[in-house]
């Protein structure tokens, strides 16, 4: 008699005690590199996505991410797409939302912009990326050493650059405390700032868009900040 399929699951179910995953996260996760379905987006909760994100930074923290086969992703999205979650980061090179969280093609919706703050028309995108297309989660994500936080630390002036840095002023004012210098050469508060401004994001999002608010405290998306540290490929979520 072949015990192969018994062994593997008792195998999954080890697994699943010891890291405390459950069953419906473990059928949602794909390792096989395929696209999301729209019937496993409809069955995943936000907190299930914010569990594959967490597990997909992990593996891309570890070195150990899945094989993408970007060529049957492309295939499976050509007639739809039905990403999970969706994030809101940075401009910076150093953080492809798509690879610190070990995804894939179809799978997450981005909206990136430097200093990640929302504006209504990034808020109008979240909108379509939950309400009209079904993603269930959206997260802040800032970073550690961040150019566009130094440049609104410094006060700096360049052509429209500088009204894109007024979106993060209202975090560098928010951000109290005997820092000296309080400048981008002071690392405590550059950081203390890209923390503040994603507080203040998530609080504008829920303020300004009464769409997303109704569907936060309807239980219908969830919403979380997030710090990405440059130096280790670590993400910090703020739940």
């Amino acid at each position: 008699m072949n015990n192969q399929p018994m062994f593997c699951l008792r195998a999954l179910l080890m697994v699943m005690f010891l890291t405390g995953i459950d069953a419906v996260t473990v059928a949602i996760a794909d390792t096989t590199g395929a696209a999301f379905t729209r019937e496993k987006q409809e069955a995943i909760t936000h907190t299930e996505a914010l569990e594959l994100l967490k597990q997909g930074n992990e593996r891309f923290f570890n070195g150990k991410t899945v094989k993408q086969n970007y060529s049957l992703q492309v295939q499976q999205t050509s007639t739809g797409q039905f990403p999970f979650a969706t994030v809101v980061s940075c401009l910076d090179s150093r953080i492809p939302p798509a690879i610190v969280f070990d995804q894939g093609i179809g799978h997450l919706f981005v909206a990136r912009i430097a200093g990640n703050y929302v504006n209504d028309d990034i808020l109008g995108s979240l909108e379509f990326a939950t309400r009209l297309s079904g993603s269930k989660l959206i997260v802040v994500m800032g970073h550690t050493d961040c150019g566009a936080i130094k440049g609104a630390c410094d006060a700096a002036q360049l052509g429209l650059l500088t009204a894109t840095l007024a979106n993060i002023n209202p975090a560098v004012n928010a951000v109290q405390g005997s820092y000296v210098p309080r400048n981008s050469k002071n690392s405590k508060f550059v950081q203390d700032v890209a923390e503040m401004n994603v507080q203040l994001t998530l609080k504008k999002l829920r303020d300004r868009s009464v769409v997303l608010r109704e569907m936060i405290d309807n239980g219908e998306i969830g919403l979380v900040g997030a710090m990405y540290d440059v130096s280790s490929g670590k993400v910090t979520f703020y739940e």
